[in-house]
């Protein structure tokens, strides 16, 4: 009767609460709820409708479902798909080689020898200038620069440096990478250049004060601390330099491929299961070169 009695006495309000509390962990899962949702609706279906599709067959009439590989031996058993992943591989690992040693230094400047916010937040917006426009615009920009006609062979061959105009300025593999490393070299700044500005400026005068020369100072503890930042760098320009092809095609002039324009020509053949093969072997691909960064680099203090 007592307890009856101080319920009776507690407002409604107090008891409705009560009666609703959960556990903590309760708790925790509905918070999350709304991203799994999220993620599970844009990012899981999407990828699990791919990898389904890929063990389907079809011909020129359409698609069946099913479940054969013919579409992964297919895929892995041809010498000229092996080719074109190797072909990924070499425009991946030298877009990454040159962005990388370019972010770094860009980073490295507006961080240490750009002594006023103000304007280190000026000369980055200066750097994102060219990104207010598309990929495609920025990337044909560079035809009339490179063509046999274009400004640096105008200007070499009036200059006298060279007898004729050079070819393989334009429509060629140094076009892609030239191209791509414009594109992307951007993404590998930002981590880096926010690495840099976290790193207390003490340890390098305890460094100095150690007898350290400036080099040393850049390699033991600048490049160190800085890992993070090109490791999240390495993870933006590698995927994108695996899915891109409008580069690769524009650039090239179609001499050469790359794994994403086969699908690219795949799906506009309608074979949608072999595209879809490819792309579930490129994704794995990309998975274990980012596991393998993480295995080298943890990033986590920078997320």
């Amino acid at each position: 009767m007592a307890t009856i009695a101080s319920e009776q006495t507690v407002p409604a309000s107090e008891l409705a609460k009560r009666h609703l509390r959960f556990a903590p962990s309760a708790i925790s899962y509905l918070q999350s709820t709304p991203l799994v949702l999220i993620l599970g609706f844009f990012f899981i279906l999407p990828i699990a409708m791919i990898a389904v599709v890929s063990f389907w067959d079809y011909d020129f009439a359409g698609l069946y479902p099913a479940f054969l590989t013919m579409n992964y031996t297919e895929t892995l058993g041809s010498w000229v798909t092996w080719k074109t992943y190797l072909n990924t591989l070499k425009f991946t690992v030298i877009v990454w080689a040159l962005t990388l040693l370019i972010g770094f230094w860009v980073a490295y400047f507006l961080a240490f020898h750009i002594r006023k916010t103000s304007t280190q937040m000026i000369l980055f917006l200066v750097c994102t200038v060219p990104f207010m426009t598309s990929n495609i615009i920025r990337m044909i920009s560079w035809i009339p620069v490179l063509g046999r006609n274009g400004l640096v062979n105008t200007t070499l061959v009036e200059m006298g440096l060279v007898p004729r105009p050079i070819e393989w300025l334009l429509y060629s593999d140094f076009a892609v990478v030239l191209a791509m490393v414009h594109l992307y070299t951007l993404f590998m700044v930002t981590p880096i250049f926010n690495t840099l500005m976290r790193i207390d400026r003490s340890l390098f005068e305890a460094a100095r004060d150690a007898g350290a020369s400036g080099w040393q100072v850049l390699w033991n503890v600048v490049i160190p601390l800085a890992k993070p930042g090109m490791a999240i760098g390495t993870i933006f320009v590698v995927t994108l330099v695996m899915a891109d092809f409008s580069t690769v095609q524009v650039m090239s002039g179609g001499q050469s491929a790359s794994v994403a324009l086969m699908m690219k020509n795949q799906m506009s053949l309608l074979q949608y299961p072999a595209a879809a093969a490819n792309a579930v072997v490129l994704l794995v691909l990309v998975l274990l070169m980012v596991a393998a960064i993480l295995r080298v680099v943890d990033i986590r203090k920078e997320l």
